[in-house]
C-alpha cells in the first residue's frame, strides 16, 4: 500500500500538532513551567509552518496598524501608545501563551474602559500628556500582575468571568460611547473629554453650530470608503487603505493649515522603558484610584481573550492550555506598562483573521508584532498626517461592528432573566463609570450562576404513556389525590425556601392533592436547614389529612436524614422503594372513591383498571345532611352492633373492591347504585354502612338520611381500620 505525499504532510501536520497540544499540563504545576512556553514552541516548530505564519502574520499587521491608531485615540493616547502596544503584547502574549490564533493589542473596549479609569483621577489628558501616558502604564502594569495571580493561583478554570449577555449589553453600550466619544472628531469640536453619555450629548449639543465641514466631509468620506471596500472584497485592507488616502489627501491639498486636525508627529523609535522614570510623576494616592480600575481592565481583557481564544480552538479541534494563557495575557500587559503601552488584550476580528490567514501556530503573532514595528519605523513621518476625522469614521465602523445583532435577539427570544441582566448591563455602561459597569456585570454574571446552580429545580411530573417512566408535562393532567414532585438540586440553607415556595405553589394549583410523593433521585446534598425544611412539609400535609412519601433517595442524603431523626417523624414505612412505591401507595393513601366517582383521568398505570363512573344519580338537592358524630362507631362498637340480629351491613365500594375482602355477612350495594336501589334496604332495621377508609360511607349515610332513613351508622376509618385491628374478614378472589 503506498501513501502519497499529501498523506504524510497531514500526518506531519497532526503530529505537529500534537507536539504543540502538548503544551497542555495539569491544572498544579511548577511556576516555573509557565516561562518556559517559548521554549515548547519553538522545539516543536517545523520548517513547513514559516510560510503560512509570515502570510497570516503579515495580513493581520495591516488590520493592526490601523486599529492600533485607532484605538489608541478611543483611549486619548498618542498614536504611538498603539502602536508599540500592538507590538510588545503580540509578540510577548503569543510566545507565552498557548493559543496557536489568538492576536493581543489594543481593543476597542479595553481602551474605551481605561480612558473611563483615566477620567476618573486625571480629568484632561491634554494638560499633561505624559502624565497621563504614564497613569495608562500603571494601570497596565497592574491589570498584567491581577492576571498574573490568576495563572499562578490556577484559576484556569475562571475562564468566564461574564455571562453572555453581560458582555453582550457591555459591548453595545461601549458601541454607543466610542461613537458619541468620536462625533467631536467628526465635526472638528474642541469639547473636553469624557466618557459619559450625558455629558457627551450636552456637550455636543451646545457647539454643535461651530461643525468644521471638512472634517465632516473627511470623516464621511473616510466612513464611505470603507463600506464601498468591504462590500467590494472583505479580504481588502479597508481600513488600512483609507486611512492612507485620507493621509494622502491632507498632505497633498495641505489641509492641515485649514484646521484639518491630525495625529500628529509619530517617533521612529523603538519602544522605551520609561516606567520607572515617569513612575515619581503619579503619588501613591493616584496609584490607590488606579486600582480598582485596574482591576475592571484585567476582567475584561480575560474575557476579551479567552472567549476569543476558545471560540477559534473549538473550531480548529485544538486544547487550550488556560493558566498558560492568563499568564501570557498577564506578562504581554506588564510589558507593554513598563514599554510606554497601555493595557491589552485578545482581538476577536484580529484572530479570526489569523486563523483564516492560514496561521499554523503562535509564531503568526509574533511575525505580525515584528511587521507592526517595521512599518512603523519606516511610515512614521507620512502617518502623522492622518486626520482624527478620517480616524473617527474608522471608529465608527469599528463601534457598528462590535454590535452582535443576532446574538442581541437570540438573548430576546430565548430568556426573559438573560434579557434582564443584558439591558441592565447596558443602561449601566451607559449611566454608570465603565469600570463599575464590568464589574458589576461579573458580580451580577456570578451571582445567576449561582443562582441557577445552586437552586433546586421543583416540578411535578407524571407517568409517560409506557408507564415507565416520570416525566414533565405541565399541560398533561395530574391525579386529584396524590401529587409526585422532582426535586433536582442541593436542599441547603440557600435553596430550601426556593424548595418550600414551589411546593406550596404546586399545593396551591392542586388544592386536593394533599398527598405527596417526593422523588430525590436529584437531591446530592441536604443539610439540617434541608432536613427541617422537609420535616415542615410533613406536618403540613399531615395537617391536611394526607402524607408526605420520599422515593429514591441517594444514600448520602439517606443518610444525613437518618442521623438527624427525620425518619423518625415521616416514619420509616414512608420511605418507599421504586418499582413497589405506587402499589403501597394505592393501598394506603389513595382513596377508590375519588378516583372512581370523581377522577375522569387515568394517570397511573394503577388506575387502568379502575372503573370510572360518573356520579349523576343525586337526590335531587344538594346533600347538606350533618352527621351525628356519635353515628360513626369505632371497630369494637360497630362488632357489637352486627352481633345483633337487627343489623343489616352495606359495603358501598365496588365490586371488585368487594371481592377482595369485605365484612362478615356484609351486603354490596355501590355508592353510585345507592339511590336507584334504595328500596333494597329496610327502613326499620338498622344500616352499618362500611366503605374502605371511611369516606365514602361518611358520604353514603348523608345521602341515606336525606332520603329519609333514620337508622343509619358508619364504620370509623372503614375496612382498612377493621384488618388493622385483626378481625376476621370475608374474600372471595372467584
Amino acid at each position: 500500500m503506498t501513501t502519497t505525499r499529501s498523506e504524510n504532510e497531514e500526518k506531519a501536520t497532526a503530529l505537529g500538532n500534537a507536539c504543540l497540544d502538548a503544551d497542555v499540563r495539569p491544572a498544579r504545576r511548577a511556576w516555573s513551567t509557565f516561562w518556559s512556553q517559548p521554549r515548547r514552541i519553538l522545539s516543536a516548530y517545523r520548517p513547513r509552518y514559516l510560510r503560512p505564519d509570515l502570510v497570516a502574520g503579515l495580513t493581520v499587521a495591516a488590520l493592526a496598524i490601523p486599529q492600533a491608531i485607532a484605538y489608541a485615540a478611543t483611549a486619548e493616547l498618542p498614536p504611538q501608545t498603539g502602536l508599540y502596544t500592538a507590538v510588545i503584547a503580540a509578540v510577548v502574549a503569543s510566545l507565552w501563551g498557548s493559543s496557536r490564533f489568538l492576536h493581543s493589542g489594543p481593543t476597542n473596549a479595553t481602551s474605551l474602559l481605561v480612558l473611563s479609569v483615566l477620567l476618573g483621577v486625571l480629568s484632561d489628558p491634554f494638560s499633561d500628556l505624559p502624565r497621563f501616558m504614564m497613569a495608562a502604564g500603571v494601570v497596565a502594569v497592574l491589570a498584567g500582575l491581577f492576571r498574573l495571580a490568576l495563572a499562578y493561583l490556577h484559576f484556569g478554570s475562571l475562564v468566564t468571568l461574564a455571562s453572555r449577555p453581560v458582555l453582550l449589553g457591555f459591548t453595545v453600550g461601549a458601541g454607543v460611547l466610542i461613537s458619541l466619544g468620536q462625533v467631536r472628531h467628526l465635526l472638528g469640536l474642541e469639547i473636553p473629554v469624557t466618557s459619559h453619555a450625558a455629558t457627551m450629548l450636552a456637550d455636543l449639543a451646545g457647539r454643535i453650530e461651530q461643525t468644521h465641514l471638512p472634517c465632516l466631509w473627511m470623516g464621511l468620506a473616510t466612513l464611505g470608503l470603507i463600506v464601498l471596500l468591504a462590500k467590494i472584497n472583505r479580504r481588502i485592507p479597508a481600513m488600512l487603505i483609507a486611512m492612507s488616502a485620507a493621509a494622502l489627501a491632507v498632505w497633498v491639498l495641505d489641509l492641515e493649515p485649514q484646521g484639518m486636525m491630525v495625529v500628529g508627529d509619530i517617533p521612529r523609535s523603538l519602544p522605551s522603558f520609561t516606567f520607572w522614570s515617569g513612575l515619581g510623576s503619579l503619588d501613591f494616592a493616584l496609584i490607590n484610584k488606579l486600582a480598582l480600575g485596574s482591576l475592571a481592565v484585567a476582567a475584561l481583557g480575560l474575557i476579551e481573550a479567552m472567549a476569543s481564544a476558545q471560540t477559534l480552538a473549538r473550531k480548529a479541534g485544538h486544547r487550550l492550555d488556560n493558566n498558560q494563557e492568563f499568564f501570557g495575557q498577564g506578562l504581554a500587559n506588564v510589558c507593554c506598562g513598563l514599554f510606554s503601552g497601555f493595557p491589552a488584550s485578545g482581538s476577536f476580528t484580529r484572530s479570526a483573521t489569523n486563523q483564516q490567514a492560514g496561521a499554523r501556530t503562535q509564531m503568526a503573532g509574533v511575525f505580525s508584532g515584528v511587521a507592526i514595528l517595521l512599518a512603523m519605523l519606516l511610515l512614521a513621518p507620512y502617518a502623522r498626517y492622518i486626520p482624527r476625522a478620517a480616524l473617527a469614521g474608522v471608529l465608527f465602523v469599528v463601534a457598528y461592528r462590535m454590535i452582535d445583532r443576532k446574538a442581541i435577539r437570540r438573548v430576546l427570544k430565548t430568556s426573559r432573566a438573560e434579557s434582564t441582566i443584558m439591558v441592565t448591563t447596558f443602561g449601566a455602561t451607559l449611566m454608570l463609570s465603565l469600570e463599575f459597569a464590568v464589574l458589576s456585570g461579573v458580580v451580577l454574571s456570578l451571582a445567576y450562576f449561582v443562582m441557577q446552580s445552586s437552586l433546586p429545580r421543583v416540578y411535578q411530573v407524571v407517568p409517560d404513556p409506557t408507564f415507565r417512566h416520570f416525566v414533565y408535562q405541565p399541560e398533561a393532567p395530574v391525579c386529584p389525590q396524590l401529587g409526585v414532585v422532582n426535586i433536582s438540586g442541593p436542599l441547603f440553607f440557600g435553596a430550601v425556601a426556593h424548595v418550600e415556595e414551589e411546593l406550596s405553589h404546586n399545593l396551591e394549583r392542586h388544592p386536593s392533592q394533599n398527598h405527596l410523593v417526593i422523588r430525590m433521585h436529584g437531591v446530592n446534598l441536604c443539610d439540617l436547614t434541608g432536613v427541617e425544611m422537609l420535616e415542615a412539609v410533613v406536618r403540613h400535609h399531615r395537617q391536611l389529612g394526607g402524607d408526605v412519601y420520599l422515593i429514591r433517595l441517594r444514600r448520602p442524603v439517606q443518610e444525613e436524614l437518618h442521623d438527624s431523626g427525620f425518619f423518625e417523624t415521616i416514619g420509616a414505612d414512608h420511605v418507599l422503594q421504586p418499582e413497589s412505591a405506587m402499589g403501597v401507595l394505592f393501598d394506603q393513601a389513595i382513596d377508590p372513591m375519588v378516583c372512581i366517582y370523581e377522577c375522569e383521568h387515568k394517570v397511573f398505570a394503577e388506575c387502568q383498571a379502575i372503573e370510572k363512573h360518573a356520579y349523576h344519580n343525586l337526590p335531587p338537592r344538594p346533600v347538606c345532611v350533618d352527621l351525628d358524630p356519635a353515628r360513626l362507631l369505632t371497630v369494637d362498637h360497630a362488632r357489637e352492633m352486627m352481633a345483633e340480629p337487627q343489623t343489616i351491613t352495606v359495603d358501598v365500594r365496588e365490586e371488585r373492591e368487594f371481592l377482595r375482602g369485605h365484612l362478615p355477612d356484609a351486603r354490596l350495594l355501590c355508592l353510585r347504585q345507592l339511590v336507584d336501589r334504595q328500596a333494597e334496604l329496610p327502613r326499620d332495621q338498622a344500616l352499618l354502612i362500611t366503605c374502605r377508609s371511611g369516606r365514602r360511607s361518611a358520604l353514603a349515610m348523608r345521602m341515606l338520611q336525606e332520603l329519609g332513613f333514620d337508622n343509619v351508622y358508619g364504620l370509623r376509618g372503614g375496612y382498612l381500620a377493621w384488618l388493622a385491628a385483626g378481625l376476621p374478614h370475608t374474600a372471595d378472589d372467584s
